[in-house]
């Protein structure tokens, strides 16, 4: 049986939205939601540019993701694609139309060169965009918002700046980055998420929207590369134990609990990988450069390990709950 193919008890007949489905992370939870049983409507953004061509790739990849995985072809007659773009409302309220949930996320660009201060707009308007059609739709149930942790590290007395880590109160999910200190280290990455989630969070409150946020570390592929603009300040991340992975699978089953579990609420940090051992550190800059000379391991006596300071308990604990169906007393 594959990952994930048992039916969810509920969803037969019920939609869902998940909105940007053209990266990776959207076609797992595409697959994902297909196979538990609901009717998904993919929706994917129009980049400044796109053409017909470019459009008619991003479905093909998508279709041919679900044709690879197990009983693809059986679950396309309940998947739906929409093309929605994130200014435009009307687009948007026409693709999570009829739907109990919506998960929300922006695909940034994968080079820091093409991260700046508009990528930071966009990501903005379009958490408001999909919040706001979230909130006029009759038969929404919840959002997850898709985070990251560079909206939780970036402290102005955090990652970049604290050199006395021994005394650095760990992160979690209390924790968000400072808007100033990302604009004056240009950390457009860690500023759009920042601000995006802020505004997800403002409107979900004041239209009583019920949001989980799911703020997820650096997610690992194929394609990654050190220009990813989550990797700039990575050094300073790794000095202050804050530098985390996680891979698509892991995120993908995170989203899926955030959204079916009763007990699921606020933010929750999502990795399975901490990387504070120098090892770790040679092993993600070889995934990140992999035709790169490999390096020797370093001398014994440089073998710091650096202490980490950022925990998922609390997604640990939901995920506990939903794997065995038994939940607590929200915390």
């Amino acid at each position: 049986m594959c990952p994930g193919s048992v039916e969810a008890a509920g969803a037969a007949g019920k939609s869902v939205c998940v909105m940007d489905a053209a990266g990776p992370l959207g076609h797992a939870l595409v697959d994902r939601l297909l196979r538990r049983g609901y009717t998904v409507h993919a929706a994917t953004y129009a980049a400044c540019g796109d053409d017909d061509e470019e459009e008619e790739a991003t479905t093909a990849a998508l279709l041919s993701h679900l044709s690879s995985s197990c009983g693809g072809d059986a679950y396309r007659q309940r998947l739906k694609l929409f093309r929605a773009d994130p200014f435009d409302y009307h687009a948007i309220a026409d693709a999570v139309r009829g739907c109990a949930g919506v998960f929300c996320m922006f695909n940034t660009p994968d080079d820091q060169a093409q991260c700046d201060e508009s990528t930071v707009e966009t990501e903005v308007r379009a958490a408001h965009n999909v919040l706001e059609a979230c909130a006029q739709a009759d038969a929404m149930e919840r959002v997850v918002f898709t985070s990251s942790a560079t909206a939780v590290v970036w402290s102005g007395a955090g990652a970049g700046t604290h050199h006395d880590h021994e005394e650095a109160a760990a992160a979690d999910e209390k924790s968000w980055s400072d808007l100033a200190f990302c604009r004056k280290f240009k950390l457009w990455h860690a500023l759009a998420k920042t601000l995006s989630e802020k505004t997800a969070w403002a409107l979900a409150m004041d239209r009583g929207v019920d949001m989980v946020a799911i703020n997820a570390g650096l997610l690992t592929g194929p394609g990654l590369t050190a220009a990813h603009p989550y990797l700039k300040g990575a050094p300073d991340m790794y000095d202050a134990g804050v530098l985390v992975t996680v891979d698509v699978d892991f995120l993908a089953d995170a989203h899926v609990a955030a959204y079916e579990s009763p007990t699921a609420y606020g933010r929750y940090l999502c990795f399975n990988n901490a990387v504070c051992r120098p090892e770790d550190a040679v092993k993600l800059a070889q995934m990140l450069s992999p035709a790169a000379p490999r390096s020797p391991p370093p001398p014994s006596d440089e073998l710091k390990v650096i202490p980490q300071r950022i925990q998922n308990k609390k997604l640990n604990k939901l995920m506990l709950e939903f794997a065995s169906g038994v939940y607590g007393e929200l915390d």
